[in-house]
């Protein structure tokens, strides 16, 4: 364990079991379809890598960097940084992130990509934290709802560290 994490929530053989029973349920779910991932960078591209290489469909796979963190709080307001290449119009959309709490960012993004008429929009969330939610929002898949607690690890980070850490822990107080 990291000498800076105060706990593992989930470790590496729990995060792969969770994305293999999430690409299962995806895979039944977009039977027959040609699904459109939407990755929201810089967190979710380890969880996304996994999901895709479980997924038994066809699929084309876009990136969106979205931004409403500065160190550990939300600013509440959402930048996009980087937009998607290609256009969503008519096809089945599943957003994937990698942390859902006040639910003000995957709002927004949400609100945003129908106004470029999906044929379907869900959203994928590795973690949920519904104890900090502001705003309601509906997640189609949930790899696991978590503790009001700050999070590192398996792509999420504190000030663009901690991400390639193979588990999902919790940060010591003084780190931060």
């Amino acid at each position: 364990m990291h000498k800076d994490i105060k706990e593992i929530l989930f470790s590496k053989e729990v995060i792969s079991k969770r994305v293999n029973e999430l690409a299962r349920m995806i895979s039944l779910d977009y039977k027959n379809k040609n699904l459109f991932m939407v990755g929201v960078l810089k967190g979710c591209f380890m969880f996304i890598s996994d999901l895709v290489k479980n997924v038994k469909l066809n699929l084309n796979i876009d990136f969106m960097m979205i931004s409403s963190y500065d160190g550990k709080q939300s600013s509440g307001v959402v930048r996009i940084l980087l937009d998607l290449k290609q256009s969503i119009e008519g096809k089945d959309v599943l957003i994937v992130e990698d942390i859902v709490d006040t639910g003000l960012t995957i709002n927004y993004l949400v609100k945003n990509m129908k106004a470029r008429k999906p044929a379907s929009l869900e959203v994928c969330t590795l973690l949920n934290k519904p104890s900090c939610r502001k705003v309601r929002v509906k997640l189609k898949y949930v790899g696991f709802d978590i503790p009001n607690k700050f999070v590192v690890g398996y792509g999420l980070d504190y000030k663009e560290y901690y991400r390639n850490l193979p588990y999902i822990g919790v940060l010591k107080d003084e780190v931060i």
